[in-house]
């Protein structure tokens, strides 16, 4: 699915606040975290990240070989340039997590990561829609895939186990229905 700039404005907009339930699409699909530690500390790390990924795809040229970093979270940056540096438990443990949950797939390496937010990258199956605490230290975490069941969303994996957590299931697909009562059960 192909991101134009003004997508990737609406996405960043999404991880700055909440969604109405009006503009919801008629499906979306859940990815269910168990965080390390607290649900709302791990929320605020993963819009975080993600916030500062999607704004790069706003503004950054994505053209040029090297992209500013300069928004994203220092432990992310540890975390996705083999260690150097000084690397939370979290991250760290996140890490390793999503090499498990993978098969023993590698860890993400920055730039790569950075470049699946640009415009008219077309490898990111996803776009944020919220995040919801459900639990001392649970997460759902709602993307638009479209409708889609199977889409690319390794990179959302690797934000999700980087910032904390602890097992990620998903994604399954479920009526915006259930995205909005659950939205509205916690407020």
């Amino acid at each position: 699915m192909m991101h134009t700039r003004d997508d990737l404005a609406a996405e960043l907009r999404l991880l700055r606040g909440r969604p109405s339930t009006g503009a919801a699409p008629p499906v979306l699909s859940l990815f269910a975290v168990d965080a390390s530690g607290d649900a709302a500390a791990y929320e605020q790390r993963l819009r975080s990240v993600l916030s500062a990924a999607v704004r790069l795809g706003v503004s950054a040229d994505p053209e040029q070989e090297s992209l500013p970093v300069d928004g994203v979270p220092d432990w992310f940056v540890a975390a996705s340039s083999g260690g150097e540096g000084p690397v939370p438990q979290f991250a760290r443990a996140g890490r390793d997590g999503y090499v498990e949950h993978t098969g023993g797939g590698r860890p993400w390496e920055l730039r790569d990561w950075l470049h699946r937010f640009g415009p008219d990258e077309d490898s990111r199956g996803w776009a944020w829609w919220d995040a919801v605490q459900v639990g001392p230290s649970r997460v759902h975490i709602w993307v638009d895939s479209w409708g889609e069941s199977f889409f690319g969303c390794q990179d959302l994996l690797w934000a999700a186990h980087v910032a904390g957590a602890v097992r990620v299931d998903g994604p399954t697909v479920h009526r915006s229905v259930v995205w909005a009562a659950e939205r509205d059960a916690t407020r």
